[in-house]
Order: C-alpha cells, then structure tokens, then sequence
C-alpha cells in the first residue's frame, strides 16, 4: 500500500464539499439538492464511479466549477468519492441535506480553507483515508476574538 497526500484545488470565493457515495445516481440526486436548496448557487459535481466503467460523472450550473471538481476528482481517484465546489452560497445551507441523501455515506469536509486528502493506495484501487481541513490551532481565542467571531456571524447573516 501506497500513501499519498492530494492538494485539492478551491477556487476563490467558493467552498468545497468533499464525501463518500454508493450508487451511480448520487450526481443526479447531488445536482437536485443543491438546485432545490438555493437559486442562486454555482456549482460544479465530481462523482467518481467504483465499478462498471468506472468513469467519473459530472453535473453543475457552472462549467468552471464543475471543470474544476472533476479535476480534483480525478486527482483523488478514490472510487464512489464525491467533491461539490460551490459559490454563492455556504456548505452549511446544503449539508444536511446531503447528509441525508440515501446513497451519501460520509462527508469529509466542508470547507473554504486549504485541504489535503491523505489516500492509499493498493492494487485494486484508491480510498480516502482522511483529511488535512486548513491549519493546526495556533493559540486560544481571548475576548477580542469572541467578539471578532459574534461580529461575523451577524455580518454574514448567520446569527441575529
């Protein structure tokens, strides 16, 4: 077995949604959820196939987004694997929903920061082992940073 470390590509201003699947239709069902959750978000889907062609399948209402997502798809290269890049609109407002999609095994991320998929690698194929979601901690937030953190919550329109 082979480990490897994937850098995945985001885009700026837009966020990513990195999960597990098990059937052929997931892109499909992805591709409904978005467009049924928010009119206007940009989205591209990767969803890379585990057996019988083993092609990776694409939807979206972006060709750039959806160009990139498969790009990213193809650099993990781990079967029934999915990655969303979305903008306009956060993970936060479709995840859930994807959660809950019947064929959605797992989420592994969702984030706008820096990741790296950490994958093995053996014989048969690729797996997603984990991943690396932006940086370590590099200290304890004071009272500043509370209120630097209520601040954008409210700005951004997620708390009163």
């Amino acid at each position: 077995m082979e480990l490897q470390t994937v850098n995945l590509e985001i885009p700026e201003n837009c966020n990513l949604i990195l999960g597990q699947t098990h059937f052929i239709k997931t892109v499909e069902d992805l591709y409904e959820i978005m467009v049924g959750i928010s009119s206007q978000v940009k989205f591209g889907i990767a969803f890379c196939e585990a057996s019988g062609d083993c092609l990776i399948r694409l939807a979206g209402n972006d060709l750039s987004l959806q160009e990139i997502a498969t790009k990213n798809a193809q650099s993990v290269g781990a079967g029934h694997s999915f990655v969303i890049l979305l903008q306009q609109a956060y993970p936060i407002n479709f995840l859930n929903a994807i959660k809950q999609c019947p064929e959605v095994c797992t989420i592994y991320c969702a984030t706008a920061n820096p990741v790296q998929v950490i994958v093995a690698e053996t014989e048969q194929g690729r797996g997603i082992l984990g991943v690396i979601d932006g940086f370590s901690p590099k200290g304890i937030e004071d009272t500043e940073d509370v209120n630097a953190r209520h601040t954008l919550l409210r700005r951004i329109g997620y708390k009163l």
